[in-house]
């Protein structure tokens, strides 16, 4: 992925507001990559996976 697509995409609002709703001691555990890729739509990495299970709900 180059810089520009980098700069054009736009970040899932409800998964952004997600994390921010994130317990900081939840917050400060994922890493720059693992909230990029949760937040842009990518498959979430299973380390991601493990911090944040207790928190989602199923629709």
């Amino acid at each position: 992925m180059t810089d520009t697509d980098k700069n054009t995409r736009k970040p899932d609002p409800d998964r952004v507001a997600f994390l921010r709703s994130l317990p900081v001691e939840v917050k400060e555990q994922i890493t720059g990559d693992e909230a990029e890729a949760f937040m842009f739509a990518t498959e979430i990495p299973q380390s991601l996976y493990e911090k944040i299970k207790e928190y989602i709900t199923e629709e």
